[in-house]
């Protein structure tokens, strides 16, 4: 159950290193302590297995959340791919995946050549319909999918299938030495990128015209709005919900970016009174929220028309488009006159992952690892699986793969920060419901 915003807020006052301390731990430290102090070899024996077991439930996904941040390993996590695959191949099924990228379309040729014998089939569909059809299975006892790749940007897939033990998490331990610890919390993460603002580089041949969020709601000296903003549906679209929801959570930052641009304190205009939630005095976050819900805007719902109409904005007319950072391909190969703003404050946006997940109780559990550490690049970071991905505005999770694809090495310096997941699921339907309610009362709309 989700608790309601204000409660939230206030707890996120914790000192950060209670709020982080439960990430990660095993249960083993305490059940070795236990062991040490017995004397009896078969009293060891005996605790040695209880960790094993208490080790593998945490692995699947049967603990508490507070248990459950990865990375966790299981008896697959040391396994070479040559083990794997002999195991994939005693399975001898179909490896079925569950893709929110079409690009992942493009491995199946390649994976099967990589390992013959096994017979890989991948499935397109987007975040919402990957969820509901492995939540179906699991609820029937007819488990299909074998591999789950999917955005968790509101924590609904961490916390709805994973904390429910309808999916596990695969940590590859070789793999994951070269990964930061950070991005292994949620999930094992294919590769991360962010969502951009993208302005009109002949429009703005100095550079982007923005520096800060609060910029985006500038006006003219006559009152009307400075830039036409086009987007997909706030409120629909969750990385986009998801980073508004991350501005409530860091009001303080908000707050201070907005004094950095005024060298004013914000002056606080929402009206919480019509919800049946408390929602925060004061709060930057929510302040920029409804502000910008009360824009003139234009919503969009592809990507690639959203970069196009910024393509063919111009000076005296600018428009500003927010999209994901794939959407930068359209520069190079339709030609169009759009860059990214970076290093907006307090931050440009959250670094967001795209994970893989094995699905609890299927048919071939080897082959779904075997599949996952290829996919990521496998021992060396020469597989293979990876190329589909590695384009302009994705970068690997892996510190071993080079991007020089991407103008910096890292999303980070661009001006992403790492999520908070598990804020962001806490208050993700409060803002959504702000946001909704604040959009129809937009007298532009």
């Amino acid at each position: 159950m989700k608790k309601r915003l204000l409660a939230i807020l206030m707890a996120s006052c914790m000192p950060m290193s209670l709020l982080w301390g439960c990430g990660g731990g095993s249960s083993s430290g305490g059940d070795s302590t236990k062991a040490a102090d017995q004397t009896q070899a078969a009293d060891q024996t005996q605790a040695a297995d209880q960790t094993q077991a208490a080790d593998q439930t945490e692995a699947s996904g049967g603990g508490s959340s507070d248990a459950a941040f990865g990375p966790t390993y299981d008896e697959y996590s040391e396994m070479t791919m040559d083990e794997l695959y002999a195991k994939a191949k005693e399975e001898g099924g179909e490896i079925n995946v569950y893709a929110t990228s079409s690009k992942m379309l493009k491995n199946e040729e390649s994976f099967e050549e990589a390992f013959p014998g096994l017979d890989l089939v991948v499935s397109d569909l987007d975040n919402d319909e990957v969820f509901e059809k492995v939540k179906l299975e699991n609820e029937t006892g007819n488990v299909t999918g074998d591999v789950m790749q999917v955005k968790d940007a509101s924590g609904d897939i961490f916390y709805g299938l994973y904390d429910e033990g309808i999916v596990d998490m695969y940590y590859p331990k070789d793999i994951c030495a070269n990964i930061e610890a950070d991005l292994l919390k949620y999930g094992y993460p294919l590769y991360t990128s962010q969502s951009f603002w993208y302005y009109n580089t002949k429009a703005f041949p100095d550079g982007q015209p923005i520096k800060s969020w609060w910029d985006i709601l500038d006006k003219k000296e006559d009152g009307s709005q400075k830039y036409r903003i086009l987007t997909k549906e706030i409120g629909q679209e969750t990385a986009y919900l998801s980073l508004f929801a991350s501005f409530i959570l860091n009001a303080d930052q908000m707050a201070a970016a907005y004094k950095e641009k005024t060298g004013q304190d914000l002056e606080y205009t929402y009206d919480a009174s019509t919800f049946d939630f408390e929602v925060p005095a004061n709060n930057a976050g929510v302040e920029f929220m409804y502000r910008f819900s009360q824009l003139e805007m234009t919503f969009i719902g592809d990507g690639d028309e959203l970069v196009l109409a910024v393509n063919n904005s111009t000076a005296d007319d600018p428009a500003l488009a927010l999209a994901s950072a794939g959407k930068i391909s359209n520069r190079d190969e339709s030609g169009y006159d759009i860059g990214w703003c970076t290093d907006l404050t307090p931050y440009t946006g959250l670094e967001n992952a795209e994970y893989m997940y094995t699905v609890a109780g299927c048919d071939n559990p080897a082959g779904a690892r075997l599949f996952i550490k290829w996919c990521t690049g496998g021992e060396d970071g020469e597989s293979g699986g990876l190329k589909p991905f590695m384009k302009e505005g994705n970068w690997p999770a892996r510190s071993d793969v080079k991007c020089d694809w991407n103008p910096v090495a890292t999303v980070e310096e661009c001006g992403a920060v790492a999520p908070d997941i598990e804020g962001i699921y806490e208050i993700f339907y409060d803002a959504q419901d702000m946001w909704t309610y604040w959009l129809s009362k937009n007298p532009h709309m």
